[in-house]
């Protein structure tokens, strides 16, 4: 492991779908992932506790893998942690992720769009904040999707496809005519690896965007001037607070790396 990996940490396994773009992106990086499944749902708890958990895992990250950039890979993490990790470490650059609004005002014609995030991402004020920069441009749908994550989470496909079509359904029409959603924002990171039932429900038409390619074009541009000059395949660590079979899986079938996963259990409180 490169002593100047870029670390990236979610409350699960959704934050594998950022890796995934920030590994095509920097192919020659390092990167260390960290999964907190043993304190999530993140979008189902307190502020004070996600900002709790963001703050030592970035500390853990800094002192025992030496990061030379964070990556948080979690709407709900970069809508309650990300200021404060900024000013806890001034030096380090630090990259968090939103819901996709603005792409998707660019490819919406309709003019509303759909927007499937956990509650607590959406009652946040930093969401708070894009809606407004916003306002006028379009009219957002939004959707707060209980128990979706967990079922990525434990990849329940009966759980998935039953709350996907729940949701969905929620939300009304959607469609390219007037009046109907054509384009839907997936505001979870976990929410990428439910694409596949999302598009069997909503259509062909509909565009569906989620945050992996955008966030690492960004981190590409912020540390373009220290990515490595190797020219080999980097390397990816991963450690979790929770079940480490369950990442492995998950790295596995997503990733198409055989791991090893560490468990963090005891080294991150």
């Amino acid at each position: 492991m490169n002593e100047h990996s870029i670390g990236v940490f979610d409350s699960g396994v959704g934050g594998l779908s950022v890796l995934r773009s920030l590994r095509q992106e920097m192919p020659h990086e390092d990167f260390i992932y960290i999964a907190d499944s043993g304190h999530a749902p993140y979008g189902e708890r307190a502020d004070s506790y996600v900002v709790a958990r963001a703050r030592a895992i970035t500390g853990y990250l800094i002192a025992q893998h030496h990061i030379k950039a964070l990556v948080i890979a979690c709407n709900t993490a970069t809508a309650a942690a990300i200021h404060q990790l900024r000013q806890d470490h001034p030096s380090l650059p630090i990259i968090g992720v939103e819901p996709a609004l603005k792409p998707a005002v660019g490819a919406s014609t309709t003019r509303r769009i759909g927007v499937m995030a956990t509650r607590s991402t959406l009652s946040s004020a930093k969401y708070a904040t894009l809606l407004a920069s916003l306002q006028g441009q379009a009219e957002f749908v939004n959707q707060a999707c209980d128990g979706l994550a967990q079922a990525v989470e434990h990849d329940d496909t009966t759980k998935i496809i039953a709350l996907c079509t729940h949701y969905i359904s929620q939300m009304g029409q959607f469609g390219t005519n007037s009046g109907q959603i054509d384009a839907l924002v997936l505001g979870c990171t976990h929410y990428a690896f439910a694409e596949p039932h999302l598009r069997a429900l909503v259509g062909p038409q509909v565009r569906i965007l989620d945050t992996g390619e955008p966030v690492a074009r960004r981190t590409h541009q912020v540390l373009a001037s220290q990515l490595s000059a190797r020219h080999g395949k980097g390397h990816c660590s991963f450690e979790t607070s929770g079940s480490t079979a369950l990442l492995q899986t998950a790295v596995q079938r997503w990733l198409q790396l055989p791991g090893p996963i560490g468990a963090l259990r005891d080294r991150v409180s």
